[in-house]
């Protein structure tokens, strides 16, 4: 009789463990629901033909990269898949042989190829017009064609969804500066509105300088606008780390509490439109639990701009130097292990940047240098 109810015991636990994830699944699948699943046109997604190769393929079979990309919108839904400039672009690279995630962000100025096929004309142009210029498909062209990537998969938000996110998760512990504080205070006013909120100030010493550092507690609002911090708080570098900062904090803090995956979920799914399926998303979630965040960085890495670029080539944008540099070492990070040589694409466009702006491989040393190996603050560890 007394084993018999410890049977039955054991029963009605794994039938309330079974339950439990049941109801958990629905609640998730139901909130996944509300975002806006865009089926991308293949046909439009161009990728480099050295690149597209059984070989290539293969070798980076390895690493997932996925671009997550933010836009300055109060759109949501199906709306987020339309045409508006993209305020952020990362790729987000999923490292499956190390258990790692690592990030690199795209600077929004970047000087790139924005042509939709490379029988078009050159549209050389910054890097955050390819999403107004032709949705997810001309961008993830862009990547491709211009970085030897092989990206078919993205995920836009736009400024509310992480808010509310970082909300969810109780809110983020952020060093700054006055001068930053004081920065996103004034962004925080259209954050809020945005979302919903009511307007917030980062609190601050005063009596302290601009430079005076402090950690903060601050809400999802005030996270988002210290990550949007640009003109009079550091240039685009400074801001794409300040982007990274943000997700590793959120992804350090989901980690301790992954109970809070659900409610994230339920939070900014509406304002989520991804060419990924709810089965791939579960997955990428659970991978951002377990893998291990390792360091980031801004791309380009040897890089130039200023008035010398503008005079160049009339536009302020911010040019590799050289193009074919900078991929070789774009592909050792998100490829480590892999040998790699440039495709004619990139080499035929890394000698198009260099002709115009007057910038080529002889003055490598002499431009500004953020990337792996470097001692530039816009690198961001996994382990802060």
């Amino acid at each position: 009789m007394r084993r018999r109810k410890i049977i039955f015991g054991i029963e009605v636990v794994v039938l309330l463990l079974l339950a439990g994830v049941l109801f958990l699944y629905a609640w998730i699948n139901k909130s996944m629901d509300k975002m806006h699943q865009n089926t991308l046109n293949s046909t439009e997604i161009v990728i480099n033909s050295e690149v597209n190769t059984k070989s290539n393929l293969e070798a980076m079979s390895g690493t997932q990269v996925i671009a997550l990309v933010g836009v300055d919108s109060r759109a949501k839904g199906s709306e987020l898949a339309d045409s508006m400039n993209s305020d952020t672009i990362i790729l987000c690279c999923i490292d499956h042989d190390k258990d790692e995630i690592r990030m690199v962000s795209v600077m929004r100025d970047t000087w790139m190829n924005l042509a939709k096929n490379k029988n078009a004309d050159y549209n050389f142009s910054k890097a955050n017009a390819a999403y107004n210029q032709g949705g997810p498909e001309r961008m993830l062209t862009m990547l491709n064609t211009n970085l030897d990537l092989a990206l078919t998969d993205y995920v836009t938000v736009n400024f509310k969804a992480l808010a509310d996110a970082i909300d969810v998760l109780g809110g983020l512990d952020i060093e700054m500066t006055n001068a930053e504080c004081i920065h996103a205070n004034n962004y925080n006013q259209e954050v809020s509105k945005a979302q919903g909120v009511e307007y917030e100030a980062v609190v601050y010493d005063e009596s302290q300088g601009d430079d005076y550092t402090e950690v903060h507690h601050v809400t999802g609002a005030q996270a988002v606008s210290y990550a949007r911090i640009r003109k009079g708080g550091g240039d685009d570098a400074k801001r794409t780390s300040r982007q990274r900062i943000v997700i590793n904090l959120m992804v350090e803090k989901i980690k301790k509490n992954p109970a809070k995956i659900p409610d994230i979920l339920d939070a900014v799914m509406s304002n989520v439109s991804t060419s990924l399926s709810k089965s791939e998303i579960l997955s990428i979630g659970t991978n951002a639990v377990t893998y291990t965040m390792g360091t980031s960085y801004a791309y380009p890495f040897e890089l130039c701009y200023g008035q010398h670029v503008i005079d160049a080539l009339g536009e302020d944008v911010v040019i590799p130097v050289t193009l074919e540099e900078n991929v070789k070492e774009l592909h050792e990070y998100l490829y480590p292990g892999i040998p790699y040589t440039v495709s004619s694409t990139v080499k035929e466009y890394s000698d198009y940047i260099a002709n115009k702006s007057g910038y080529d491989e002889e003055k490598i040393e002499s431009v500004l240098h953020q990337g792996p190996g470097s001692e530039s603050e816009t690198q961001v560890s996994g382990e802060q």
